[in-house]
């Protein structure tokens, strides 16, 4: 299982190619919502998400690597492109057809092909393998993967440096690469603050997953406008990781996320995507039952604003 060594081996593989995202703070929402909120601002990092830290963490373990691939709705695929410029190869994603208009276009900027037609949320892995034993690339798992997890997890070093006092950490869960690297860095370095995920009520597999004790896949690619999890299940790596380190997954509405997302625009004024916004609508909706001293990670700000 993913241990603290490997999230730390990780910081200091990517240190060079990653910013230090700051934490920031709101008096006005503080005052809202009566708890004191600090905003890990991971919409500001490289390609504007987490996502560049453990595509990054995978891509520099590889020597010879002909070019890398990866499956996406959009920020994965923002982070691979950017790790195969930063190591010289080309780099082929495997894109929705729905996906974002706005993420594909930021994906193709950053040097990245991006094979999108007829590819759905359900058939896009089949597309990846058959691409993979075409081109011979090196696949990048979007989060099923312990050196992808390590990266994500770099994130929660930095917050635990970054901020004294914290009673809780919440951040979203698609897949759990991000929520499994967190939890495991923070419950390695202050295994009292308890670790939250958040998802949208109509993508509540990892909430049924840790119920059941069993990886619950959804039929379907769920409907909500927090994209970045859109994901059917957990993963084989990321779900062992989540029931013996999590303390439990909150689920919010659709109205939630879009109030959060308002919230952070005109009170913390940062623009930050739906899925950036899981972690402030949850205190939104389940507040009462929550610490008062919380970590809300901003996982991404690639936010569409075309009709």
């Amino acid at each position: 299982m993913l241990g603290l060594q490997e999230i730390q081996e990780a910081a200091r593989r990517i240190a060079p190619y990653v910013h230090k995202t700051p934490l920031l703070t709101s008096k006005s929402l503080d005052a809202l919502l009566g708890k004191t909120l600090l905003f890990k601002g991971e919409h500001l990092q490289k390609t504007g998400s987490f996502k560049a830290r453990g595509a990054l963490s995978k891509a520099l373990t590889l020597k010879g690597a002909k070019g890398l691939l990866a499956v996406s709705s959009g920020n994965h695929a923002q982070g691979v492109a950017y790790a195969a410029r930063v190591l010289g190869v080309p780099a082929l994603v495997v894109m929705p057809e729905e996906a974002s208009p706005f993420k594909k276009a930021a994906t193709r900027a950053l040097g990245a092909e991006v094979v999108d037609r007829g590819v759905t949320p359900e058939n896009r892995e089949e597309v990846a393998r058959a691409l993979l034993e075409e081109t011979g690339y090196a696949f990048i798992h979007p989060f099923d993967d312990p050196l992808v997890m390590a990266g994500q997890g770099t994130a929660g070093l930095e917050l635990l440096a970054q901020a004294e006092g914290l009673e809780a950490v919440l951040a979203p869960v698609g897949g759990g690469g991000l929520l499994a690297g967190l939890a495991t860095a923070v419950k390695a370095l202050a295994p009292k603050v308890r670790v939250y995920g958040v998802e949208p009520e109509g993508a509540d597999d990892a909430k049924k997953s840790l119920e059941r004790g069993e990886i619950v896949r959804l039929k379907e690619a769920p409907r909500t406008r927090a994209d970045g999890v859109r994901t059917l299940s957990l993963g084989q790596n990321t779900f062992p990781v989540l029931r013996a380190r999590v303390d439990g997954i909150l689920t919010v509405s659709e109205e939630a996320i879009l109030e959060a997302e308002r919230l952070l625009f005109t009170r913390l004024k940062q623009v930050v995507e739906p899925t950036g916004a899981l972690a402030l609508a949850a205190v939104l909706e389940h507040g009462k039952a929550l610490p008062h001293r919380l970590a809300l990670l901003l996982s991404g700000g690639n936010r569409d604003f075309s009709p």
